[in-house]
């Protein structure tokens, strides 16, 4: 089953009991996430064309960007297929996840798990 945004959504509400944000005016698409406590985000999910993300083609893609602290597992996920270093933030921080069927839904939920616990407050962790 591809994992679609809708479905990363719904996930990211039954789990962390957080609402999407929309902060950008006329983007009803791109959306945060962030820790109820201390209102740092966990997750973006956002449409991208293609060629912005070093890939062939201009149509659009859905995407997220997740926060992975750990810099052995960072370099080793952007040389996964479907995750590459974090467009549009901190590339050593965050890395952006395909959300077109590339990555298993299971080891998205994982990076999510993963994004959530990094940006969480210290004693919290």
């Amino acid at each position: 089953m591809d994992i679609t945004r809708d479905i990363v959504i719904d996930y990211i509400k039954s789990q962390y009991g957080t609402e999407p944000e929309f902060p950008w005016e006329g983007d009803p698409v791109s959306c945060v996430f962030r820790h109820c406590d201390n209102h740092k985000w966990f997750a973006l999910i956002m449409r991208v064309r293609k060629d912005r993300l070093g890939m062939a083609g201009d149509t659009p893609v859905d995407c997220m960007n997740l926060k992975i602290d750990d810099p052995v597992l960072h370099d080793m996920l952007c040389h996964s297929d479907g995750i590459i270093p974090s467009y549009h933030m901190n590339k050593r921080h965050w890395i952006t996840v395909l959300l077109d069927g590339t990555v298993p839904g299971p080891k998205i939920f994982e990076l999510l798990d993963v994004s959530y616990r990094a940006t969480m407050r210290k004693r919290k962790k």
